[in-house]
């Protein structure tokens, strides 16, 4: 390639440190140079890969961890492609399973593919992503087919995998189809010719047998680049629905607001890289001012939570969030817009009792333990014992935890 000039470069760089900021690893980063620089100097945009099994279409702001990264590919001109996995969806990826994953039928795929598109172009610009489902290059596959694609790895090369190798360890079954998986995986980048494959740390294995295959055929190899994975608001565990610890960004912006107040303050900078669309000049800036404590952690997730309602519902939104939050939890006082539930039960009944039936906690186990924690209030008072009974009068306020408020309708 010929030397770049003065403005080439500067790009280049501006480029690299843009895509490299937040990323766990990137395999190999000379590689990456290599092509951004390419594509600098010809024109052409690279083709930037993403394979999803539709398998749990709620999306979280852990999930937007790598469709931000894809937005910022896609803003500098490169191409997304984004791979439904119509076929392997149905074998199921094994990753960090300890048992056989039960195979989704063709209508499970279709809903969850329709879920995700609708909730992805909360992110990117769904009108210049490049969508595919996989079955379209897999289910063409002959028997001479898979055989030469399992003939490129060797049985030993799986089961250095940690999943398969702690089953076998433990006795617990693996069926054959589930070692197709990443190869089938990979075999997507053979058919795509995909230059870049995000994923998160725990895909480590599935994306770099793209790479491999892709040499196996004859193609360029593709770069890997591994993006961390979200802790939740307890800070501890991978953000989950099943943990109880995400933010949905289908949720309203006051819960969005504050359920990001309430992330340990050694986070804030972790999300702002990862979940927002921040100039990354901005973010450093943050950063820098947490380190040398000119900047406050209340006003960093102040700041933290209006970007990220902002990004979902927009800046109205974001700024009736601040006021609602400023208004409920700063000065203590109960927000204007307390929705009423209707009680139709008995007029005295145990707390419990109420708020599954309110629907406020969704289940007997849960508000036990909410109550333990301290978490629930009737007009203000907080309960202490799970087996008090409640006198239920027309217009009592039941609050659970900091931001669930109902006015109950006798």
């Amino acid at each position: 390639m010929k030397e770049l000039t003065k403005e080439q470069q500067a790009e280049l760089e501006r480029q690299i440190s843009l895509y490299q900021n937040g990323v766990v690893e990137t395999i190999p980063e000379n590689e990456l140079r290599d092509k951004v620089e390419r594509s600098i100097q010809t024109g052409m945009p690279l083709k930037i890969k993403l394979g999803l099994d539709p398998t749990a279409p709620d999306v979280h702001l852990g999930h937007t961890v790598v469709l931000n990264k894809l937005k910022q590919f896609q803003e500098n001109g490169h191409i997304i492609q984004l791979i439904i996995g119509d076929f392997t969806g149905k074998i199921g990826d094994p990753t960090g399973k300890s048992t056989v994953r039960k195979q989704l039928t063709d209508e499970d795929v279709k809903v969850n593919a329709q879920t995700y598109f609708e909730q992805f172009g909360r992110v990117l610009d769904m009108e210049k992503v490049e969508l595919f489902y996989n079955s379209e290059w897999l289910t063409p596959l002959n028997l001479e087919d898979v055989i030469r694609l399992s003939s490129s790895i060797t049985v030993a090369r799986l089961i250095e995998r940690n999943d398969f190798s702690n089953r076998i360890a433990t006795g617990k079954p693996i069926s054959l189809h589930e070692f197709f998986y990443p190869l089938m995986q990979g075999y997507d980048s053979v058919a795509l010719e995909s230059d870049i494959e995000l994923g998160g740390t725990d895909q480590h294995f599935n994306v770099l047998m793209g790479r491999h295959l892709q040499e196996h055929y004859g193609k360029e190899k593709q770069v890997v680049m591994l993006l961390p994975l979200l802790e939740g608001l307890d800070g501890v565990d991978k953000m989950s629905k099943s943990k109880h610890n995400y933010i949905g960004i289908d949720e309203p912006p006051n819960e969005i607001f504050g359920k990001t107040m309430s992330i340990p303050d050694e986070l804030i900078v972790k999300y702002f890289n990862l979940v927002t669309d921040l100039p990354l000049e901005e973010k450093q800036k943050i950063s820098a001012g947490l380190a040398d404590e000119t900047l406050h952690p209340r006003d960093a997730k102040v700041r933290l939570a209006r970007t990220i309602v902002s990004m979902f519902h927009g800046e109205e939104a974001a700024a009736a969030a601040v006021e609602h939050f400023q208004t409920v939890f700063q000065k203590g006082a109960l927000p204007e817009d307390i929705p009423s539930v209707e009680w139709k039960g008995a007029s005295e009944v145990a707390i419990i009792e109420l708020l599954v039936g309110l629907g406020m906690q969704s289940s007997k186990s849960e508000a036990r333990r909410m109550i333990k924690n301290g978490g629930i209030r009737i007009d203000g008072e907080k309960v202490l014992d799970t087996e008090m009974l409640v006198s239920v009068t027309d217009g009592i306020i039941v609050q659970v935890g900091k931001r669930k408020f109902v006015r109950v309708k006798v």
